[in-house]
């Protein structure tokens, strides 16, 4: 009875409102989530255009519980991802985060290299200043010769002896001093010096450096400079200066300048390209080649200069590479290549020597190893070695600004004895030291500068090699 009476309400509602307003009036039927048929009649205003403070808010309610959705979602996601989930997202975080300490460590040792290579560039001028001051202090003790009167006619000379006439002026007749000189054979002065055809002797001294070149970069920290002693391609001749710089991961470039002048002035006319990467700083030049060690191997390479192209290339047998015997500044100078009066050295050690260095003799040509010495001086015991006169020299310090030449060994008779030679290293860092027999130099790079040593040699002494 109910329903009757509820839906002729409706009916009665519904045409009197169609009777009323029908072209405002509407009635919509729908189902509900559970399935049941709900009736909405809608009604427009006579009155009102719209509901006041009402317009937007199903729009904001809407917003709002979505959102409200969403961070439910989120708080219900993050808690309970997977353990793989978690897993892999901490070890994205932490290989990002050493790639990030690394980064920062080695841009932090980059500034320290930095501030210690000002620091020692600060120290170097302040020394030239004091000594600079000092020289003008002495300078301005030093007395005059000559004081000038005011009409710069007159001259007085503080020390002239009164009673020597031949300071007297005024007299008109003043004499000449004369000095009689009587020629001497250089061999009577110094007779230690060694006179014969080929020159060779025994190093007795070495000079203060000279500064030929600076590097401009941090690539120029170490690295090899020289003249070829012999050459033999008309392309390049003894005046022709080679340059690489040694610190890179792929060291290939070889710079050719036409002298020394285009040297310090850094305008190579030209740049070669290596075919196989350089180790360190035991490379070497000789007869228009140049002589190096590939990098990571045992492999000797000789890179014809005139055709550009790789002419030998030999294992050295037993030889240690890449760290296994280094001199005691590291760098990787397992391998170190020289050239004398005699001819194409490798100096090195085997694990047979147990690190003490061994002295090959090669053949120029194929690389082949002709003769070999085992010597007992241990290699990372000393800083660097150069040949002369087929003589091993090593250097006891690459850092100590008066160090020494402190071993000496003799091919010729194989006996070695400890020496002490002077020997500076002016700019604390010395990773290199080769001997050119044209120049009777020692080339050497110290800590981004290429500098020069002469040397004199002389006879051996009594009871030496």
């Amino acid at each position: 009875m109910w329903l009757q009476v509820s839906l002729l309400c409706f009916s009665f509602l519904t045409l009197s409102s169609h009777s009323q307003a029908e072209d405002q009036a509407s009635l919509y039927r729908s189902n509900d989530q559970a399935g049941r048929c709900h009736y909405t009649f809608t009604v427009a205003s006579p009155t009102e255009s719209s509901c006041p403070g009402s317009s937007g808010k199903p729009v904001i309610d809407g917003v709002l519980s979505r959102v409200t959705l969403l961070e439910a979602l989120v708080s219900r996601l993050i808690p309970g991802a997977d353990a793989d989930t978690r897993t892999e997202v901490a070890a994205n975080n932490e290989e990002e985060l050493q790639e990030a300490l690394s980064q920062v460590t080695d841009e932090r040792n980059q500034l320290q290299q930095d501030k210690e290579h000002l620091n020692r560039q600060v120290q170097e001028l302040q020394r030239r200043m004091a000594e600079l001051s000092q020289e003008a202090e002495s300078l301005r003790q030093k007395p005059c010769q000559q004081s000038h009167t005011s009409g710069g006619t007159q001259h007085e000379n503080s020390h002239r002896p009164a009673s020597d006439p031949a300071y007297d002026f005024s007299n008109g007749a003043y004499q000449e001093m004369k000095a009689e000189v009587t020629e001497v054979p250089a061999s009577h002065l110094l007779p230690e010096i060694n006179q014969n055809f080929t020159g060779c002797g025994e190093l007795l001294s070495v000079g203060d450096p000279v500064l030929h070149r600076k590097a401009d970069g941090i690539t120029g920290k170490y690295g090899v400079w020289l003249q070829d002693a012999e050459p033999q391609s008309p392309q390049y001749t003894n005046k022709t200066v080679w340059r690489i710089d040694t610190v890179g991961k792929d060291v290939r470039q070889l710079f050719a300048y036409e002298d020394m002048s285009q040297f310090a002035r850094g305008f190579p006319m030209k740049v070669l390209v290596l075919p196989e990467p350089v180790e360190s700083t035991g490379a070497t030049m000789y007869r228009s080649s140049f002589y190096y060690q590939r990098k990571r191997s045992r492999s000797l390479i000789r890179y014809d200069l005139a055709s550009e192209s790789v002419a030998s290339r030999r294992d050295l047998p037993h030889a240690g590479f890449h760290g296994q015997h280094p001199y005691s500044w590291g760098g990787y100078t397992d391998i170190d290549l020289a050239v004398d009066e005699q001819g194409l050295w490798a100096i090195y050690s085997t694990s047979k020597a147990k690190g003490a260095i061994v002295i090959s003799q090669l053949d120029p040509e194929t690389l082949e190893v002709k003769k070999s010495w085992e010597t007992n001086i241990r290699k990372n015991t000393v800083a660097n070695a150069f040949m002369v006169c087929g003589r091993l020299y090593t250097m006891a310090s690459y850092t100590a600004s008066n160090t020494t030449i402190n071993h000496v060994f003799d091919t010729a008779t194989s006996v070695g004895r400890a020496v002490a030679v002077p020997f500076k290293n002016k700019y604390h860092y010395n990773s290199m030291v080769d001997y050119n027999h044209a120049q009777r130099k020692l080339y050497a790079w110290d800590n981004f500068h290429m500098v020069t040593y002469d040397i004199r040699l002389g006879r051996p002494s009594h009871g030496s090699s």
